[in-house]
């Protein structure tokens, strides 16, 4: 029994022992054959690396055979290549930390996929020196670029600082807050504008990686970019940058800085740029373009409920009676002795801009005629709509141009512009230039443009002495405002006929308010003056197109200037005027294609043109006109 109970001791701790000795030696073993493996594969990797620059050229090959412009030659200096990509100074860490076996494992596994090699068998030792010249050169570089690159941000912190120094002198009264929530949204703009230029580099980066890669570098850029681009688009809507945007950037940046030793050919990446940069100028050239013939077709295109509200009054005028479409005080029409405005236009609601404007801060609103001129398909809309809108205690007249039966006949052909833009080849848009003709019993008469809103009482205009002039307006020649106009750009003076007759740095002036003699303008006969410009216009290119320069030179030297607070222009195209200027105008002026009652008008100053139309009318309403 003895001997039993020996034997099953005996196996139990063989057992035991084959148990605990067995997976020791199963795993050394193991690792031996791994250590041993991954020093072959290093070995091997190492005798690739003399070939990364013949792979980084043929990608950059691979990428202008597809579609890519060679871009223009030009000359750069040592700190323009410096400046193309900009090292941090962690990233001049890392490349100093890059003789580490692990980090350069690493760096060689990924960019494997990218190269490609002619043989295998090399003298290693050779490799080796030349690797280490390689990072001697990068570290070298490193260092340069890590100096201009503190010099810059130094330059920069300077600028930040100075702007914000200019903000307290100018505000001085102002609370401490403000001045730190400017000094947080500079902060938050150097930061996010940093990103954007990650974001580049790290697509710079990706375009060096051949088609369809998927090594582990490429995967990590490609998400890093997705980061970040969620967090610029986050910093934009917030008055800060989140911890997780700021983790993002570091996180960029790291990745970067791997990329940067994988790709340290700065001439191949100085090439890459150089083409980015020009196809992105083209295609921002193309997108412009496309935006401003989208503004002019948008301002040429009547709106759908300027159309459905003159279908409705056209309907309605029709249904009345002849003698309900009279207006009442017709014997003011030809009365001298009041004050006349006329304004030419197929607007509805322009009209009634202009006309409602003016009798609501004129000083004696019964003294005032408004003749309102159209063509004959908008007559029967412009009608009915005053017809239901009387001007309070003014009188008003509505017109056809197709009653004028001596216009037809005797200058029907003269009114035609050779011209595609139908703002310009309008007849209405040339009618101006026959006022005394269509007033014959006036003797002053003030014309308006149908995108202005009047906003003073007017009255003093009408005393202005003209010094035997015909034209009152105010000037556009003066550079330091903003509606400067310079008559060469309008008109061809390297015609002799214009140059002979006309100057080139001559003072310009604006129509939207003028205030004519007619009496002046019919004893120097200057219709007739520009019937003659009108036709040799025609025949040969001397000014644009328009009744502007027209106007120049049929009142050349006929025309007095008035105080530009009675007129002040800019409010249809981003002039950038302001708004102490547009509240002391006596006359605004909506010039440009931006007109106030269109979708592109500028938000910011359609408050005056809308606070005159009533938007409660049931017209405008059933046709979804809206402030």
């Amino acid at each position: 029994m003895k001997l039993f109970r020996r034997c099953q001791r005996i196996l139990i701790l063989t057992l035991l022992s084959v148990s605990v000795f067995a997976p020791i030696i199963f795993v050394s073993q193991k690792l031996k054959n791994l250590s041993t493996t991954g020093r072959k594969e290093f070995i091997e990797d190492l005798s690739n690396i003399k070939y990364r620059t013949d792979g980084l050229k043929l990608s950059v090959e691979q990428e202008a055979s597809e579609g890519l412009k060679e871009p223009r030659k030009v000359l750069y200096e040592d700190k323009d290549l410096v400046s193309t990509v900009s090292y941090t100074l962690k990233e001049n860490h890392d490349a100093k930390e890059s003789g580490n076996v692990g980090d350069t494992t690493d760096m060689l596994e990924r960019t494997e996929n990218g190269t490609k090699y002619e043989n295998q068998d090399g003298d290693k030792k050779f490799q080796q020196r030349e690797i280490s010249s390689m990072y001697g050169e990068k570290k070298q570089l490193n260092q340069e670029i890590v100096q201009q690159d503190q010099n810059a941000h130094s330059q920069s912190r300077k600028v930040i600082d100075g702007k914000i120094e200019q903000l307290k002198d100018v505000k001085p009264n102002r609370a401490v807050p403000h001045d730190k929530n400017v000094q947080n949204m500079l902060k938050v703009t150097e930061k996010i504008n940093e990103m954007k230029d990650q974001v580049v580099r790290a697509k710079l980066y990706l375009s060096f990686t051949p088609p369809g890669s998927k090594s582990n570098l490429v995967k990590e850029l490609k998400l890093r970019i997705k980061e970040v681009e969620r967090a610029i688009s986050g910093a934009t809507k917030d008055s800060d940058l989140s911890r997780s945007a700021l983790q993002r950037m570091r996180n960029m940046e790291s990745s970067l800085s791997k990329a940067s030793r994988a790709y340290p050919d700065c001439s191949s990446m100085t090439t890459k740029l150089r083409s980015m940069t020009q196809n992105t100028e083209e295609q921002v050239q193309s997108q412009k373009k496309q935006v401003s013939y989208l503004f002019h077709l948008a301002a040429s295109t009547t709106p759908k409920g300027l159309h459905c509200l003159s279908m409705q009054l056209t309907a309605e005028y029709f249904a009345l009676d002849p003698k309900e479409r009279q207006f009442p005080n017709q014997q003011k029409l030809h009365d001298p002795k009041l004050y006349h405005y006329a304004v030419f236009s197929d607007n509805v609601l322009a009209s009634t801009v202009v006309v409602n404007s003016t009798v609501s801060t004129a000083m004696e609103p019964e003294k005032i005629v408004f003749h309102v001129v159209t063509d004959s398909l908008n007559f029967p809309a412009v009608s009915m709509w005053f017809l239901l809108n009387p001007p309070g205690k003014a009188t008003i007249q509505v017109q056809s141009i197709e009653s004028f039966d001596w216009l037809s006949t005797k200058y029907h052909a003269a009114l035609r512009q050779n011209s595609s833009d139908p703002r310009y080849a309008s007849e209405l848009n040339h009618l101006r230039f026959y006022l005394p003709e269509i007033f014959p019993t006036l003797n002053k008469i003030v014309f308006f443009d149908h995108d202005v809103v009047v906003q003073k009482d007017l009255t003093r205009l009408w005393s202005i002495n003209m010094k035997g002039k015909v034209n009152a307006a105010v000037e556009t020649c003066h550079k330091s405002e903003t509606s400067f106009h310079r008559m060469g750009a309008f008109i061809n003076f390297s015609d002799p006929f214009v140059a002979k007759r006309f100057h080139a740095d001559a003072c310009t002036w604006a129509f939207g308010m003028n205030l004519f003699d007619l009496q002046e303008w019919r004893r120097q006969n200057l219709t007739t003056v520009y019937h003659k410009y009108l036709q040799l216009g025609n025949k040969r290119p001397l000014w644009v197109a328009g009744s502007l320069p027209l106007g120049w030179v049929t009142f050349y030297k006929k025309t007095v200037a008035l105080d530009r607070r009675w007129h002040i222009l800019g409010l249809g195209y981003e002039s950038g005027v302001v708004r102490p200027d547009i509240d002391r105008a006596a006359v605004i002026h909506y010039d440009g294609i931006m007109k106030p009652w269109l979708d592109i008008g500028i938000g910011r100053h359609k408050g005056y043109w809308s606070k005159y139309v009533n938007y409660e009318d049931s017209h405008l309403q059933r046709c979804n006109i809206h402030a």
